[in-house]
């Protein structure tokens, strides 16, 4: 102890879930890998039907092609000429691999542009406009500048090739008016196509139009359309978290008011955080032996979920509970009803999988009775 846990039920059933959802709304579903970055859950994903995987860095798509990934997704800015020289040279080794990059200004274009020709690379490389929000992340942040970005793409000839519009609406989710700006969010990316779509900007084949992080996918299965300015639409949703859901960010604003909007996933916590009480130094507190080092608290400190005493049958509910502080290696834990005892053992959900994923080289698959089914690793 401490032990990362994986649901392993609810965990298949996520993944079905997301997959299923994705389907209905005539979407392709391509995973964010870095929530886990595990080999054994990209396969899973792969299997279950995703399209294809989304990475964030350049270090991720050296990852998935390590992995045999075939399709992968870079919902970011491709900058550097180690990254460049790399991911040129696994386009021009390998005519079956589709990979996608996202551009959101003239500098960036024009140095795609002249690695892309450098590289003598016989097909384009696929690119993204991304569109953005003032304050926020990457992107664009008005549909002109997304139409004059697509014209210098078109400038760029044959080396480069104008495949969709992408935007990341979930970049401030936590904020009070966060549904509306998500939703703005979307609807710059769309007014951006139809500019770009009136003059022709596009690649010949389907406009590829990209949103849906983890939070908002009901805004994506609502505005997300079939076709634009008369070409046909490819919809492509890239959530990461569902894998595992949480405790706490995720499982708040995908089921507002206590339940699941209709037609969205009905996603289960996969991901528990097991450790062992180390001591009980006064009434009603409790010291546990796992910390910062060990789960997420970026959005949330670690919630109680259950308490067990080795030998007493099973988990019982961690009512009462909560973390008070949380250290490195250790976190306070009040104990309003003085159940526990130094040696029990306390089972966590967390917050934001992502920032607990990244904690741990190996994670257990466990099954309904917390017996230990087999395990998957991790590549940060």
């Amino acid at each position: 102890m401490p032990a990362a846990v994986l649901l392993e039920e609810a965990l298949r059933h996520n993944l079905g879930e997301m997959q299923a959802f994705a389907d209905r709304i005539g979407a392709h579903l391509c995973p964010h890998g870095k929530t886990h970055m595990s080999p054994e859950l990209i396969a899973m994903q792969i299997e279950a039907g995703a399209w294809g995987m989304t990475a964030a860095t350049a270090h991720h798509v050296r990852a998935y092609r390590r992995l045999g990934v075939g399709r992968i997704f870079l919902a970011s800015q491709l900058a550097g000429a180690a990254d460049l020289a790399f991911v040129l040279g696994e386009v021009a080794a390998d005519p079956e691999f589709d990979f996608y990059c996202l551009a959101d200004s003239a500098d960036g274009v024009d140095s795609l542009a002249e690695a892309a020709r450098r590289s003598g690379i016989a097909r384009p490389l696929q690119l993204l406009i991304e569109t953005g929000t003032g304050g926020g992340r990457a992107g664009v942040r008005d549909a002109e500048a997304a139409l004059a970005l697509a014209r210098r793409i078109g400038e760029a000839g044959p080396a480069l090739a104008l495949r969709g519009i992408e935007t990341f609406e979930g970049v401030r989710q936590t904020r009070d008016d966060a549904r509306a700006e998500a939703g703005g969010m979307i609807d710059l990316a769309l007014a951006a196509a139809r500019r770009i779509a009136a003059e022709g900007l596009f690649a010949p084949g389907p406009v590829l139009v990209s949103a849906g992080g983890s939070a908002f996918l009901d805004l994506c299965a609502a505005k997300l359309p079939a076709e634009i300015g008369g070409l046909p639409v490819e919809r492509i949703i890239r959530p990461g978290c569902y894998v595992t859901h949480d405790s706490g960010l995720y499982e708040r604003l995908t089921r507002p008011g206590g339940s699941v909007p209709p037609g969205l996933p009905d996603l289960r916590h996969a991901l528990e955080v097991w450790a062992a009480v180390l001591s009980v130094p006064e009434p009603g507190l409790a010291i546990v032996g796992a910390g910062k080092r060990d789960m997420s608290f970026d959005s949330g400190p670690p919630r109680p979920l259950w308490r067990h005493r080795p030998g007493g049958g099973a988990p019982e509910p961690a009512e009462g509970m909560e973390v008070l502080a949380l250290w490195d290696q250790h976190l306070s834990l009040a104990d309003p009803g003085g159940s526990l005892a130094v040696g029990d053992l306390v089972g966590f959900g967390i917050s934001h999988p992502c920032a607990t994923f990244d904690r741990w080289r190996a994670l257990f698959l466990a099954d309904a009775r917390y017996r230990v089914t087999g395990a998957v690793t991790t590549l940060f």
